[in-house]
């Protein structure tokens, strides 16, 4: 056994030599990758720590396109330690590419506009957004596909794709929003009476912000009635709670203050045909 070995080395030293020099090469660039790796996890995990990234979805793809990178290129290295012709290789894999990226034009169109997203930060986990006709609180985002959840608890996946082509409202981004809240009033009521009780309700409510202040005005003349409105600002995650409360409230006040809150009502104006005496239906006017 020794003896083949001996045999085995004097006749192929050289080529002995080098395979072991490629192995540690090999080696040592596997190692170098996995270090640069994780010093790349802790570079960008202290980015998003400090602010400089805004989301950590973001933080955590640019981490795996990292890793994905440094894999390939090491795996390239290695390839030419042993003398492979990686050229010929990195030519049919770009042929390769480019009939996969025709094929999958779409996913990658969806890969690419989930990277703009999360990079431009147009929203992020747990904020409301509405596009097109689909409306959710984000639970999650991904490099294909931007997950909500409605109101009333359906599941909406949606393409990113779909959500970069279409103009988006983010509810969430400034955490507070402007009400309206809005009441009609009989024309023969005082519009001066409906401002107070107005004015108080906007007082006594502790959860609108000071600043702006909130608004009371006279928003339209309507065909049955006076429309008044309270324009005030709230706290994003507060915002519903007053707006069901002080509808209610607003209705009690009114009512308490002596005002009529009409319903809608039309006038019909008979008309008598001169010559039959028949009397027929004129035009319907607003009350």
């Amino acid at each position: 056994m020794m003896i083949n070995f001996l045999s085995l080395w004097e006749n192929h030293s050289g080529i002995i030599m080098e395979l072991i020099r490629d192995i540690i090469v090999s080696l040592i660039i596997v190692i170098a990758g996995m270090i640069i790796t994780r010093i790349t996890g802790k570079i960008l995990k202290k980015a998003t720590a400090d602010g400089l990234l805004a989301d950590e979805i973001v933080t955590r793809i640019l981490h795996r396109a990292v890793r994905y990178g440094i894999l390939v290129i090491c795996i390239i290295m290695i390839l030419t330690t042993f003398g492979i012709n990686t050229a010929s290789l990195l030519a049919v894999l770009g042929a390769a590419g480019v009939a996969v990226g025709l094929a999958l034009k779409d996913t990658l169109g969806n890969i690419a506009a989930g990277i703009i997203l999360l990079l431009l930060g147009s929203y992020r986990r747990g904020e409301y957004i509405e596009f097109d006709s689909y409306s959710g609180t984000v639970k999650d985002i991904n490099l294909f596909t931007t997950i909500l959840e409605t109101p009333d608890g359906l599941f909406i996946s949606a393409p990113n794709l779909s959500i970069w082509g279409t103009p988006l409202k983010n509810y969430s981004r400034y955490g507070r929003r402007r009400m309206e809240l809005s009441v009609g009033i009989s024309y023969s009521d005082s519009v001066d009476t409906a401002f107070r009780v107005m004015q108080n309700i906007a007082e006594t409510e502790t959860r609108f912000m000071k600043d702006p202040p909130p608004q009371i005005l006279l928003q339209s003349l309507g065909d049955s009635s006076v429309n008044i409105a309270l324009r005030a600002w709230a706290a994003t995650d507060v915002y519903w709670n007053i707006y069901w409360d002080q509808m209610k409230n607003i209705k009690l006040k009114i009512e308490e203050a002596g005002l009529r809150i009409p319903l809608p009502q039309r006038v019909l104006h008979i008309a008598e045909d001169q010559r039959t005496g028949i009397k027929t239906p004129g035009k319907n006017t607003p009350a």
